[in-house]
């Protein structure tokens, strides 16, 4: 049996470094084998285990190995699905690797219990000063420097993960000279301006619409989201990272600062940021970032809590009150 270990669990919202792990992961299967995998996805809750099982237990005709990728693991909720799993994975098939991918941080226990020992891999996000790290030595690694200013305007605009902060970081690097000061050549209006026109919906462009009062909008921002399979905790987490800089912004107003210099220490520098928390502190008062931040928690309690309710209704739900009932506390 060539693979030591043939299944595994990717679970956390760190894509980027799960993202590295799983195309290790690959590496050594190809590696072992002297040939490229065969390669199936699939989505939890949107195909019978049983057909998944099947799949498993037949052998590949056209290729030595096989890679099996189950993504949104924790919607496998239901006794029968576990055991199916927890007995293929008591006895599987000697030729296929088999990945349960999962942007939460556990998944069912009978799964996790049943994976082998050392199986289970959790993906945290990045804290701030990692983040920031991992720009500079991006830029580093590509010939090139960049000002704190920039790294924070980059950090604002993207989604909080290194796969995401990769994509747009590649776009930046296109536009710049080797070995030059990014401070110097390029300021954080300039990298707002390309950022905004290649960036895709996430949870900041969303917040954006929020921060507008314009609920048709967010709702068409929101479904982009869910339509493109971005995952409601995601979601959840890049909002509640907006609104708690929001209750710092409104501190300051409250206080009547109103100063570039204190923004920047609260970590809003990107013109667009503070266009989007300026216009924010219009409709939410320091009650309403409470309540918008309370919604947050509850709604993300209800979605990992969810079985078969459908989740873009709770997703509504919570952007409506967030709109209407959170801007009138």
């Amino acid at each position: 049996m060539k693979n030591k270990n043939p299944c595994f669990l990717f679970l956390g919202s760190e894509l980027g470094e799960k993202r590295a792990a799983l195309d290790e992961l690959r590496k050594n299967l190809n590696a072992s084998y002297g040939s490229p995998a065969e390669e199936s996805v699939y989505y939890a809750g949107e195909i019978p285990t049983g057909d998944i099982i099947s799949n498993l237990q037949n052998s590949s005709l056209f290729a030595d190995s096989r890679l099996f990728l189950i993504k949104n693991a924790e919607n496998i909720r239901k006794k029968e699905d576990i055991d199916l799993f927890a007995s293929y994975m008591a006895s599987p098939q000697s030729d296929t690797v088999l990945v349960f991918i999962s942007e939460e941080n556990s998944i069912s226990k009978g799964l996790e219990k049943a994976a082998p020992p050392g199986a289970k891999r959790v993906f945290y996000e990045l804290s701030d000063s990692r983040k920031t790290e991992w720009v500079r030595d991006f830029f580093y690694k590509h010939g090139s420097k960049i000002s704190n200013d920039s790294i924070q305007t980059i950090l604002e605009l993207v989604e909080n993960n290194t796969e995401a902060l990769a994509r747009e970081c590649s776009r930046l690097v296109h536009f710049l000279e080797k070995d030059k000061e990014i401070s110097k050549e390029v300021n954080p209006e300039e990298i707002e301006k390309w950022l905004s026109h290649t960036r895709e919906e996430s949870a900041f462009t969303l917040f954006s619409r929020i921060s507008t009062g314009d609920f048709i909008r967010s709702l068409e921002s929101l479904r982009m989201l869910l339509a493109a399979k971005v995952d409601p905790i995601v979601i959840f987490s890049g909002l509640l990272w907006c609104f708690r800089k929001l209750r710092d912004y409104l501190s300051l107003e409250e206080a009547g600062i109103r100063d570039d210099f204190e923004y920047r220490k609260i970590g809003i520098i990107a013109p667009q940021a503070k266009r989007d928390y300026s216009s924010a502190a219009r409709f939410y008062s320091s009650a309403g970032v409470e309540s918008c931040i309370s919604l947050t928690a509850e709604y993300d309690y209800k979605i990992r809590s969810a079985h078969t309710f459908p989740k873009y209704i709770l997703m509504d739900e919570y952007l409506y009150k967030i709109h209407f009932e959170a801007r009138n506390s």
